[in-house]
C-alpha cells in the first residue's frame, strides 16, 4: 500500500494590517465654509466647541475610535470651523470702520529678522506703537472737529448756519441761552468724541475678554531658540492689550479735553484776568504731563511671549483711563466758566494740530524706515518684500487711510453745513475744515495717476507673459490636440496668478508717493495759508487749473470714500453674504495679534491656535492614534501656527499638509521675521512630515521653498496640473474647470499625498481608555456627542 500523500499545509494568509486610529484635522481657508461641506455630508454633528468656531464630524463617525475596522483604509475626518470669528453677527461689520488701526497693527509684524539685535527689535516695536497712537489722537481730533469746531464753534455761532437746523438752537449765540457762550458749546459738543472712545473701549474690552483669553496647550518653553510662533506666550497679549487699551483711551480722553481746553484757556490768557489765566495754565499743563505717562506707558516693554503673562497691570488699567476722564471733566468746567464777553469767529484754535500731527507721523515712519534698514542689513534675504521696508510702507498707509477717513468726515459735514457755499472760500458761513485736509483730499488725484503709469505697465507685462507661457502650456498635456483657445485661456490664468508676486512694488510707490504728497500738503498749509484752489491765484492758467480741478475732485473722491465705507458696513449688518465679503479682508488682515493697536479688531488666532493646539494634543494623548491636520489658504497658515505650538512629544504624532498655502508667498515675504526662510526650515525639522501642494494658477498659494534636508524629503510637490485634463476625452467628455485656488482635494494626488503621510508617521501606541467613577470604561465622547478634547 502507498504510503499516504501529505496533506499540504495551508499558507497562512497575511493578516490584515492594523493601522489604528488615524485622524484628519481639516482647516478651511479665507471665506469659511460650512461642516458639511467640509465633510462631503449634510448631517455633521459638533464634536466641541461653541457657536463661534467648533470641531465637526460626520454623524455616522462620532464614535469612529470604537470603530477601527471602518477606517482601514483612510482617516477620520474632522472640521474645524473658524468663520464666524471673522464675519459672525452683524455688528462685526463695523469693525470696517477700524481699518487704519488693523493696517497699523500689521506694520508691526512686518519687521526683518533681527538675530542679535534686541535694541533694535524694541525700537522697532516702540516706533510702531507710537505711530498706532498717533492714529488714535488722529480719530478723536476728526471727531473733534466734526463736533466742536465745525458744529458747536462755527455753525452755532453764525446765524446764517443755524438758521433752519433746530437740533442747535440751544447751542446757537444768537438765541443768548445758557449754552450760548463758546466754551459752554464746546462742552456740550465734547460729548460725541467722548462717546466715540468710550465705544472703542467698550468694543476692545468685549474682545479682549473673548479672543485673548484662551490658553495654549503649554505653559512653558521647551528650551531657548525656538522660533517666535512656538513660544507659548506669544497667542497670549491679555496683558500687553489691556495694557494699550488704558493708554489709547487715555489718549482718547486727553485729545477731548485738550479742545475742549485749550480755546478757553488762549481767550483767558488774552483778557485782562490773571486767575483765569493761571487756572487755564495748570489745566494744561496737567494735560501735558498727563500725556507724557500716556507715551511712556505705550513705549514700555511690549510682548511677553517666552512664558504665559496672565498678570494684569491693574491699578494702570484702572486710574489711566479713570485720571484722564477728571481731567476731562475738569476741562469742561473750566470752558464753562462764564465768559459774557467771548465770541466765536472763523475756526477753532487748535487746527495746526493737524499739521503737527501729521509731521509726526512722517518723522515717526522716517525713524522706522532706518531701524529696518539696520536690522535688514544683518541678514539681508532676497524674497523679503521692499527690501525689509514692508514695515514703515505699511505704517504709511495705515496713516493716509486715518487721513482719508478723518478728511472724508470733515469734508462731508462742512458741505452740509455750508449749504451753498464752499468750506474754506469765504463763500458761506463756515471758515471750513482745517486746511491740511484740503491738501490732503487734494494729494488724492495726482496719486491715482502716479498709481496709472505702474498698473498700466503690469497689464502690458500680464499679456506678454500669457502669450510665451502658450507652449509651456502644451507641453504639460502631451499627446493632447493643441486648442488655440483653451491655451490662451489657461496661460492667461496662470500669467494674472504671478501679479500677487507684484504687489510689493505697488505698495512701495504707494507709500513713497503718499509720503511725498503728505509733506507737500503739510509745506502747502504752511507756506500758502490757504486752500490748494486759492493759492496757485496768479500762476499760469494751467496750474491754477489743475489745482481747483484737484481740490474739487478730491474732496468729492474722499467724501465718496467715506460715504462707500458707511454704506459698505450698513449693507454687511443687514447682509450676511456681504458681511462674508467684508469678513474675507479680515482673515488675513486680523490674523496677528493686536501688539501695536488695541483698537484694531481682535485676532482670531489667539482663539483658533489653541483650538487647534488643544485639539490635537488632546486627541493623540487619548487615542495614541495618528494625525494630519490639512489646511487650505490662510487655513494652512493657522495649522502650521498651530503644529508650532505642540509640545514636542505631540508633534512627532502629526503630519502637516498644506495646499494652495500663502507660508511663504504672502507671509513669508510679508512677515519674514516669523514665516521666513529659517521658521519654516525650523518647523520642516519639528513637525514629523510635511507635504505643500500648489498650482501655478493659485494667485495666493505657492511653494514653501523647502528642499530635503537630514533624510526629509522636499516640503513641495511638483506643481500640480490645472485643468486636470486639457481637452475632451473619453472619461471627461465635457472640459474640465481650471481650478486656480480651490478644489484641492479634487486632484488625485491630494488622497495620494495625504496616505503617503500618514504612512509615514509612526506606529500607534496602545490606546489607554480612562476609567470612570464606577469602573466602566468611558467611550471616546459622551453620550452628548461632545469630545474630551
Amino acid at each position: 500500500m502507498p504510503p499516504a500523500t501529505p496533506e499540504p499545509v495551508p499558507v497562512a494568509e497575511p493578516e490584515p494590517r492594523d493601522t489604528g486610529a488615524a485622524l484628519e484635522l481639516l482647516v478651511h481657508g479665507v471665506g469659511g465654509t460650512t461642516p458639511g461641506e467640509m465633510l462631503d455630508d449634510p448631517r455633521t454633528v459638533r464634536v466641541t466647541g461653541d457657536g463661534t468656531a467648533a470641531v465637526y464630524r460626520r454623524a455616522a463617525d462620532l464614535r469612529a475610535e470604537d470603530e477601527p475596522g471602518r477606517f482601514r483604509d483612510g482617516p477620520v475626518p474632522e472640521a474645524y470651523c473658524w468663520c464666524n470669528l471673522t464675519s459672525g453677527n452683524g455688528t462685526r461689520a463695523l469693525w470696517l470702520l477700524l481699518l487704519p488701526f488693523m493696517v497699523a497693527n500689521l506694520a508691526h509684524w512686518m519687521r526683518p529678522p533681527a538675530t542679535g539685535r534686541g535694541r533694535s527689535v524694541r525700537l522697532y516695536g516702540v516706533l510702531v506703537r507710537l505711530v498706532a497712537l498717533s492714529l488714535t489722537v488722529l480719530l478723536t481730533a476728526a471727531a473733534c472737529e466734526v463736533a466742536l469746531d465745525l458744529a458747536a464753534w462755527q455753525c452755532a455761532g453764525a446765524a446764517a448756519c443755524t438758521e433752519g437746523r433746530p437740533w442747535l438752537g440751544f447751542l446757537a449765540a444768537s438765541e443768548g441761552g445758557w449754552w450760548s457762550q463758546p466754551g459752554r458749546r464746546l462742552t456740550a459738543a465734547a460729548a460725541v468724541p467722548t462717546a466715540l472712545v468710550a465705544l472703542l473701549w467698550y468694543l476692545s474690552r468685549r474682545t479682549w475678554t473673548a479672543y485673548e483669553a484662551q490658553r495654549p496647550p503649554r505653559g512653558e518653553d521647551e528650551g531657548g531658540g525656538r522660533p517666535a510662533l512656538g513660544r507659548p506666550g506669544f497667542w497670549y497679549g491679555r496683558r500687553l492689550v489691556a495694557r494699550l487699551r488704558a493708554a489709547h483711551t487715555a489718549a482718547g480722553l486727553l485729545t477731548v479735553a485738550a479742545a475742549v481746553a485749550g480755546a478757553a484757556a488762549r481767550h483767558d490768557r488774552g483778557a485782562d484776568d490773571p486767575l483765569r489765566a493761571a487756572f487755564g495754565w495748570c489745566v494744561e499743563g496737567a494735560l501735558a504731563a498727563s500725556a507724557a505717562v500716556v507715551v511712556a506707558v505705550v513705549c514700555r516693554r511690549g510682548r511677553s511671549e517666552h512664558r504665559l503673562d496672565a498678570r494684569l497691570d491693574r491699578v494702570l488699567v484702572a486710574w489711566l483711563p479713570g485720571s484722564a476722564a477728571v481731567l476731562l471733566l475738569l476741562a469742561a468746567l473750566y470752558a464753562s466758566w462764564s465768559r459774557p464777553g467771548w465770541r466765536s469767529s472763523d475756526a477753532l484754535p487748535g487746527d495746526a494740530a493737524f499739521s503737527v500731527l501729521t509731521v509726526g507721523q512722517g518723522a515717526l515712519i522716517v525713524l522706522l524706515a532706518a531701524v529696518t534698514v539696520r536690522l535688514h542689513r544683518r541678514a539681508p534675504d532676497p524674497r523679503t518684500a521692499l527690501h525689509g521696508l514692508a514695515g514703515p510702507a505699511v505704517a504709511v498707509l495705515a496713516c493716509a487711510l486715518g487721513g482719508v477717513m478723518t478728511g472724508g468726515v470733515a469734508q462731508r459735514v462742512a458741505d452740509w453745513l455750508d449749504g451753498p457755499g464752499t468750506p474754506g472760500t469765504g463763500g458761506g458761513p463756515l471758515a471750513g475744515p482745517p486746511l491740511l485736509l484740503s491738501w490732503q483730499a487734494s494729494a488724492i488725484p495726482p496719486l491715482l495717476l502716479l498709481l496709472l503709469v505702474p498698473a498700466v505697465f503690469l497689464l502690458a507685462r500680464t499679456a506678454l507673459a500669457a502669450r510665451r507661457l502658450g507652449p509651456a502650456v502644451e507641453a504639460e498635456y502631451p499627446g493632447e490636440a493643441p486648442d488655440s483657445v483653451r491655451t490662451r485661456r489657461i496661460a492667461r490664468i496662470r500669467a494674472a496668478a504671478g501679479l500677487t508676486d507684484a504687489a510689493p512694488v505697488l505698495v512701495g510707490l504707494l507709500a513713497a508717493a503718499t509720503l511725498l504728497l503728505g509733506a507737500g500738503g503739510v509745506a502747502g498749509t504752511w507756506g500758502t495759508g490757504t486752500v490748494p484752489g486759492e493759492a496757485f491765484d496768479g500762476a499760469p492758467a494751467f496750474l491754477d487749473a489743475a489745482a481747483e480741478g484737484c481740490q474739487a475732485l478730491g474732496s468729492w473722491l474722499v467724501g465718496f470714500g467715506f460715504i462707500l465705507f458707511v454704506t459698505w458696513g450698513r449693507r454687511a449688518y443687514r447682509d450676511a453674504s456681504a458681511r462674508r465679503t467684508i469678513g474675507i479682508l479680515w482673515d488675513v488682515g486680523t490674523f496677528w495679534p493686536r501688539a501695536a493697536h488695541p483698537f484694531a479688531p481682535p485676532c482670531y488666532a489667539e482663539r483658533a491656535v489653541p483650538d487647534l493646539a488643544w485639539r490635537m494634543a488632546s486627541w493623540t494623548g487619548r487615542t495614541g492614534g495618528r494625525l494630519v491636520i490639512s489646511g487650505h489658504s490662510q487655513g494652512s497658515v493657522l495649522a502650521a501656527a498651530a503644529v508650532w505650538q505642540l509640545p514636542h512629544a505631540t508633534r512627532r504624532r502629526v503630519a502637516l499638509l498644506t495646499y494652495g498655502s500663502p507660508l511663504e508667498r504672502l507671509y513669508g515675504r510679508w512677515f519674514p521675521a516669523y514665516f521666513g526662510r529659517e521658521p519654516l526650515a525650523h518647523l520642516h525639522r519639528e513637525v514629523h512630515c510635511w507635504r505643500n501642494l500648489w498650482r501655478r494658477t493659485d494667485p495666493i498659494g505657492g511653494p514653501v521653498r523647502l528642499p530635503a534636508e537630514d533624510g526629509r524629503p522636499e516640503v513641495d510637490h511638483p506643481p500640480l496640473r490645472d485643468p486636470l485634463v486639457y481637452g475632451r476625452t473619453q472619461d471627461h467628455p465635457l472640459p474640465e474647470p481650471i481650478l486656480g485656488h480651490g478644489d484641492y482635494q479634487a486632484d488625485p494626488a491630494f488622497a495620494r499625498e495625504r496616505a503617503a503621510l500618514l504612512d509615514r508617521l509612526p506606529p500607534p501606541v496602545p490606546r489607554q481608555r480612562a476609567t470612570g467613577p464606577d469602573g466602566d470604561a468611558d467611550a471616546p465622547h459622551g453620550g452628548s456627542g461632545r469630545s474630551s478634547g
